[in-house]
Parts: structure tokens; sequence; C-alpha cells
């Protein structure tokens, strides 16, 4: 019987990635019919398998054809300097290496989910690699741009409208098209997903106090009420709300999901509440891809202390949302 595959990157192999994912995969080895694909360096699996005193039990390969069996593998993305503690250009060039490689996992279906361990987008800068995060590094693969950023937890699951750009512009990126595809796979991810057929979907205001009837913004008025009204999804989502009573008040513990038009907006609440359980997930995309909503904690890096939490959690989803969408 063929078991579900996950595959997980390493992330930035100089922050606390390799770590976590070894302690997450560790987490899982009495799990039945489940199998992963460790893609990193080999010298940095070695490396850290000693230090973590985990049992070997990866085969390793350099090739996609060489991965035809059940057994856990380790792709090997060579022999590689690394520099503990800080992004480098070397680092950069490896998580994005790590990232490509599954993809091409992906869509030679050897892997049904990926889970990405955290990169450094300091590091994918200096090597020259011009994206902000996964989700936009995922999406271009894909060459979609209807993608969503959500966050997932037992407490609270959350969505952006726009995701990595500076402040100053979210107002100009937020439109009734992007509002009303956020609402779409949000939906779709409830349903298909998570399994709540009739989700209550929350949409926050952009502005103080959901902008006042006008008086302190339009965007209410002018964005986010009438993509609301124009939703085909229009039965399940409510607001727009006060940003800050709405999380004051708790009523995100009345709703399946919370769409907020900013990283702050929602993250602030979101890691309060979920720190090390939190769930990243990239909704609209055709691979399922989830990764801890944490960042490469560069401080605490070779010291065998990372909580690989939020790792484990995101791996539990990858392979929940798997076994979902092979049964529908």
């Amino acid at each position: 019987m063929k078991k579900l595959s996950i595959g997980i990157t390493c992330g930035d192999i100089n922050g606390i990635g390799p770590e976590i994912a070894l302690k997450a995969i560790h987490y899982f080895s009495k799990t039945k019919n489940i199998r992963f694909i460790f893609i990193v360096p080999e010298n940095i699996y070695e490396y850290y398998s000693k230090i973590l005193n985990l049992p070997n039990n990866f085969k390793i390969v350099t090739d996609i054809e060489q991965i035809n069996d059940n057994n856990n593998y380790i792709f090997s993305l060579g022999k590689i300097d690394t520099e503990f503690g800080k992004p480098s250009k070397i680092s950069g060039e490896i998580s994005y290496k790590a990232i490509e490689t599954s993809y091409l996992l992906y869509k030679n279906n050897k892997i049904d989910a990926v889970t990405t361990a955290p990169i450094s987008k300091e590091a994918l800068n200096l090597s020259g690699i011009n994206f902000p995060g996964h989700t936009e590094i995922y999406a271009n693969f894909e060459k979609n741009s209807k993608y969503t950023m959500t966050f997932l937890s037992k407490k609270f699951n959350a969505a952006l409208t726009t995701i990595h750009i500076p402040l100053k512009n979210v107002s100009k990126e937020l439109t009734q098209g992007k509002l009303l595809f956020t609402i779409e796979n949000v939906v779709t991810t409830a349903k298909k997903y998570l399994n709540i057929l009739s989700p209550k979907v929350a949409i926050l205001g952009l502005n103080p106090h959901a902008g006042e009837n006008g008086l302190i913004g339009n965007e209410e008025n002018e964005i986010i009420k009438p993509s609301i009204e124009n939703s085909k999804y229009r039965e399940f989502v409510y607001g727009p709300f006060v940003p800050d009573a709405f999380f004051a008040k708790k009523l995100f513990l009345k709703y399946d999901f919370v769409i907020g038009h900013y990283h702050d907006q929602v993250l602030i609440p979101f890691k309060l509440i979920n720190f090390d359980q939190g769930v990243n997930y990239t909704a609209g995309l055709k691979i399922i891809r989830t990764s801890p909503d944490h960042g490469t904690a560069f401080d605490i890096t070779n010291k065998n202390i990372a909580n690989p939490q939020s790792m484990v959690q995101a791996i539990k989803y990858s392979i929940k949302f798997a076994k979902n969408s092979i049964a529908k």
C-alpha cells in the first residue's frame, strides 16, 4: 500500500529549520502509512541527527527517479558550509533550492504535500532571490496570482488580503477583486480541507472604528462592504467589524475564519494566542503547503533548544489536508 508522502524543506540552514524539521519528523516515527522526504544538505542532516541523537532511518538520494518505494528519504542538496546563527548568501541559495526541489517532487507525484521550515528574507536577498517569502515563491512556480496567506490553529483561523507589503501601500492594494478571491479561498479551505460545510467568516475593517461611516476612511464603504455583498459566498460572510473591539470581545471565537487586511492586523493577535501551535497555510494553490508560524530564530541555533511544536502542527495539517484532498 502506497504511503501518504510529505515533503519537508530544511529552511535556512543557519537557523533552527533543520533542527525542528528532524525533531518533528521523529515525532511521527510511529505513525503508520506516512513517509517523509526531507530536502536538506547531506552534511547538515548528518550533523543534526548526531546532535539530536536520532536514528538514521532515511535513504539518501540525489535524484527524483531514485525515490521508488515507501521509505523515508533524504533528498541531498550536497554538502554545504554553514555559519550558524546568521543569514548568508549560501543559506539563502539552499533555502530556495529546497523549496524548488519540493515543487519538483510535487509535480512528479513524489509527495502529496509539503511542510516548509522557516527561511530568512535577508538571506534570500543576499543570494539575489527577489521574493519576500514562501507564499510568493510557490505562487510564482504555479503562475498563480490568486493565493491567500492563512493561519490555522484550534482556537483561531485567519487570512490576509494583502501580505508582505509596506503599510503605506495597503490601501492601494486592497481591492474588491482581491477581497473577493480571498473570501473564496477561505471558504474553499474551510469546506474542502477543514470539513466545515457552512463556515462563518468575519471580515475586519481597515480603518480605526471600521471607518466610522466614512469619517475615518472610505475603504469600508467603497471596497469591503461591496465585496461582502457581491461575494458568491455571501451567506457565510459577516462584517466589517471594528478590529480592536473584535479581538477585545473575543468575537473571533464565534467565527471559523477571520479575514484581515494587512500583516500585523492579524498576526499580532494570532501569535499572542498560538505562538507554539500556529500554522501558516497558502490557500488557493494546487500544492498543499504548510509551515510553522515563526521565523528562523538565529539566536538559538545549534543549541538543541528549539521547540518543534509549530512544525509538528504544520505537518499534521499537511497530512490532514492531503488526506481530505485525496478523499474528495
